[in-house]
């Protein structure tokens, strides 16, 4: 059991039979005397997928849940779901088309990723954080821009379109941050 002194950002904890990701923590002190200190967090239901807030009392106590991350590969892409392999027991995982959705333009094949095991079952994936694909559609180069900051569209390999200096070109591989779909450097 953990109690709300335990919370961080990046705990799994155990609500209503659900695994819950812990997102965010606040401990808000009351301005009463003799009142118990609020704990609100923000956390992730990683069965559904949704976000929710929670505030709990100081001292309240809650499950942790049964909750693993294991090193996985991704291994393709079977129709709108993706197929997943542990690489420590080599067991095979399909992801729902929903949750592979948000993550499928940053995965090619053999990419390394943290499955999140709950029961026995995979319930979330996480990408790396910064991925490194080739660019297969893009404008040709600028001659003589201006020295002001100038982005051009870019199409990777995985149909991923994203915002990228001018100087770059069909074929490059660049970094790309998987938080929040950016340009971090050619790889």
């Amino acid at each position: 059991m953990l109690t709300t002194s335990d919370f961080k950002r990046g705990i799994v904890i155990k609500l209503d039979g659900a695994p819950c990701l812990l997102i965010d923590v606040t401990f808000q002190s009351p301005s009463a005397r003799g009142a118990n200190t609020m704990v609100k967090t923000r956390f992730r239901n990683l069965l559904t997928g949704q976000v929710l807030d929670k505030t709990f009392r100081s001292g309240d106590k809650v499950e942790e849940a049964d909750f693993e991350r294991h090193k996985g590969q991704y291994l393709y892409a079977d129709g709108d779901r993706g197929v997943f392999m542990d690489l420590e027991t080599y067991e095979q995982f399909e992801l729902a088309a929903e949750a592979f959705e948000a993550i499928r333009y940053y995965l090619i094949d053999g990419v390394e990723v943290t499955l999140g095991i709950f029961q026995e079952q995979m319930v979330s994936v996480d990408p790396p954080q910064v991925v490194e694909l080739a660019i297969t559609d893009t404008p040709p180069v600028l001659k003589n821009a201006t020295a002001t900051a100038q982005t051009k569209e870019a199409t990777l390999e995985t149909g991923l379109t994203l915002q990228v200096p001018p100087y770059l070109e069909v074929g490059e591989k660049i970094k790309v941050d998987t938080r929040d779909c950016r340009f971090v450097s050619r790889a």
